[in-house]
């Protein structure tokens, strides 16, 4: 494998592993915690205006993750993520330490760190970003 076969591959595995759990978090906060119950968790942890803040964090998390694995939008789900777990380590995980056991901000650090990556590289070849934008001279070849 060359270098450029390399990158694409990593750029891939980043995406659609970062995009598998940050899905996985967004359905588990409708399915298993339901929205009632995130917002209420979200007004336990300070978070403000909760009851707004839980179902756009829900759906950011669950359609954002669902884009990354696709590749479709990817820079700007990513950037969104990306501000999602910055405001989840300050308004929550930061005073907990590191250690998610303690309730800390380890995954979502590195869930934060990974969408931000996407951001800053961009999806990859293996794309549906690369496939419908990565025409010459498209104005929207910048998301890709």
């Amino acid at each position: 494998m060359n270098n450029s076969s390399l990158t694409a591959a990593a750029r891939t595995v980043l995406r659609v592993v970062a995009g598998f759990l940050f899905a996985a978090h967004g359905w588990q906060k409708f399915n298993e915690f339901t929205i009632a119950g995130t917002q209420g968790a979200f007004a336990e942890m300070g978070v403000p205006a909760a009851d707004i803040v839980a179902p756009v964090v829900a759906t950011l998390e669950l359609v954002g993750g669902i884009a990354l694995i696709l590749g479709l939008l990817a820079r700007p789900f990513a950037i969104l993520l990306t501000l999602n777990m910055l405001g989840a380590i300050v308004l929550v995980h930061a005073p907990a330490g590191v250690f998610v056991t303690a309730g800390g901000f380890e995954l979502v650090l590195m869930l934060g760190a990974a969408a931000l990556a996407v951001a800053l590289v961009g999806p990859g070849r293996l794309s549906l970003d690369n496939a419908i934008f990565a025409r010459k001279g498209s104005k929207l070849n910048a998301l890709a």
